[in-house]
């Protein structure tokens, strides 16, 4: 997954705003809430930064290519960063992104939920 590809496919999920912080990085929000962060590819594939259940994030935490979201796993927040597609590839890691924003927006208030158009949530 391409940069580009990152940003079109958080561009389509319901209710998203994309911001440019933390030293360029490309970061995705529901609501006023991140759900995704790419960047620093150091000129390999585009690092990728999502929200994952508990059960997810124990499972992969050790895979090859991923790792525990650095700053945030640290603050014991479950966020899995996807280094390379050894053992995610691009259709998984769209299928998380997709996840990590239904996670974010379910933990919205039912009005801002509401607001933005996710009562189905």
């Amino acid at each position: 997954m391409t940069l580009d590809d990152y940003n079109r496919f958080c561009a389509a999920l319901p209710a998203t705003s994309h911001v440019v912080q933390w030293g360029g990085a490309h970061v995705w929000k529901v609501g006023d809430k991140v759900f995704a962060i790419a960047g620093w590819d150091e000129g390999r594939e585009v690092a990728v930064t999502f929200k994952v259940s508990d059960a997810a994030y124990d499972i992969l935490k050790d895979q090859p290519g991923l790792r525990p979201a650095p700053y945030l796993a640290s603050r014991g927040m479950k966020w899995i960063q996807r280094r390379t597609s050894e053992t995610m590839d691009g259709a998984a890691l769209r299928d998380y992104l997709r996840e990590s924003h239904r996670l974010v927006a379910a933990k919205l208030t039912a009005k801002a939920r509401t607001a933005l158009g996710l009562t189905a949530m």
